[in-house]
């Protein structure tokens, strides 16, 4: 897919891409996420925090939801562990979101 991205006082304004990817996403656009959360993830907080609390989960509620430690999804949050494929899965599934979004 080729895109093009015009700038305006040196921002992004506007993207011109072919017209059967916007085709595709009109079709199935999958989520959207409020400016706030994407804004929250490019200050620097873990993907996985920022959708959790989106979702106005605790660590622990969405541990249990995926059979696991509140004390693994902190560590996971904080850097300090990587979920494996398994976890992954249930996490996406948890949270309403592809596992790849995750990673």
């Amino acid at each position: 897919m080729s895109r093009h991205i015009i700038t305006q006082g040196g921002k992004p304004a506007f993207v011109v891409t072919e017209a059967a990817a916007v085709r595709a996403f009109l079709k199935n656009p999958g989520e959207t996420f409020p400016d706030t959360v994407v804004a929250v993830i490019l200050g620097g907080t873990p993907v996985l925090k920022a959708l959790r609390e989106h979702r106005g989960l605790t660590q622990a509620a969405l541990a249990k939801a995926c059979a696991t430690s509140a004390v693994y999804i902190a560590q996971i949050e904080r850097g300090e562990r990587q979920a494996g494929r398994k976890l992954l899965a249930k996490l996406s599934k948890a949270l309403g979101v592809a596992s790849d979004l995750l990673t």
